[in-house]
């Protein structure tokens, strides 16, 4: 038989060749075929109740069932999403702790100095799990019909229209001095701890305008105590075919929405985050939660990790130019 300068057969040096090519893989493969091999540990930086934790419980329902493994949602509520968001950071990387994030994940950088994470270099995107645009609402006693007549009041009365939010640097905050500085108009800031408190005012008619989620909103526009003018997504939404979008009143590229995701920690292997991915898409879009998310005002996400992450980046960007311009201050 022919050998090579190896002194081997070519037959017996391929063989070999292959074998050492699966010894190479056969940690990954092993990780394919067992993980996860215990329960999942959810991180949600936000308090039981809330939508955060609402969607959490109803992706982890879905998860745990595909997984095969039990789901637990882990509420860690404080300092902005910030403890909660730590702790997911310093979590081993292998695909059994996942962290939801809002869009509060990419306004924290803009507000504190220091944050005891990176919020990119700290944790690999999995995907988006639901976006809801905001639906700008004023009193009825408000004498504006629709965006371009309130913007108009406002400019004749600068700072006389005074406008709610659910905290100092919250997305509702951010969002109102996105569209004050797109419109180039002056509004009061009147902070509330939560958007519900802000409603009772708004109602109260104690502040004239709120930004708030549409479906928070939906309830009062149709029993007419607030007046709806517009939505902040670039389309209008099919259940609320009727209310244009702030775009639309001549302010192109305007876009805001309150949002959910799903991290896990930087160095997760890609197969663990590909499986991930593909169990939440599957979540996401099965009738049930798909139609919940429809019914909560929400679009159902399901984008790659890399989509993922560009939207992130852009999150970042546009938040750190609107707290620079609005000075609004770590809190």
């Amino acid at each position: 038989m022919r050998r090579d300068m190896r002194g081997e057969c070519p037959s017996l040096w391929v063989a070999a060749s292959m074998l050492c090519a699966v010894w190479s893989a056969s940690p990954v493969l092993a990780q394919r075929a067992t993980y996860p091999d215990r329960p999942i540990r959810f991180i949600v930086p936000f308090g039981p109740g809330g939508p955060g934790d609402i969607l959490a419980r109803v992706i982890g329902k879905r998860l745990a069932d595909s997984l095969g493994q039990p789901v637990v949602i882990d509420n860690r509520s404080g300092a902005s999403t910030i403890i909660g968001t730590e702790l997911a950071a310093k979590s081993p990387p292998d695909g059994h702790t996942l962290l939801l994030i809002s869009t509060t994940h990419a306004v924290n950088p803009s507000l504190f100095d220091k944050l005891p994470y990176d919020p990119v270099r700290d944790f690999a995107p999995v995907t988006l799990v639901a976006s809801t645009p905001f639906m700008l609402v004023v009193h009825p006693a408000v004498p504006a019909q629709s965006v371009t007549e309130l913007v108009a009041l406002a400019k004749k009365k600068p700072r006389s229209l005074n406008y709610g939010s659910s905290g100092n640097g919250s997305s509702i905050h951010l969002t109102t001095e996105l569209f004050s500085l797109a419109a180039g108009v002056e509004l009061t800031h009147v902070p509330y701890k939560g958007s519900g408190p802000a409603f009772v005012d708004l109602i109260g008619g104690h502040i004239q305008m709120l930004f708030s989620s549409t479906v928070s909103s939906l309830p009062y526009v149709t029993s007419g105590k607030v007046r709806a003018l517009a939505i902040t997504s670039l389309k209008r939404a099919p259940s609320l075919p009727s209310v244009a979008t702030v775009a639309e009143a001549g302010y192109a590229g305007f876009e805001a929405s309150s949002w959910f995701g799903i991290l896990v920690p930087a160095k997760t292997p890609s197969a663990v985050i590909n499986r991930l991915l593909s169990d939440t898409r599957a979540a996401i879009q099965s009738a049930e939660v798909n139609d919940w998310l429809i019914s909560q005002g929400a679009e159902p996400g399901g984008n790659s990790p890399a989509e993922f992450g560009a939207f992130f980046q852009a999150e970042l960007g546009k938040w750190a130019k609107v707290a620079a311009a609005a000075k609004i201050q770590d809190r």
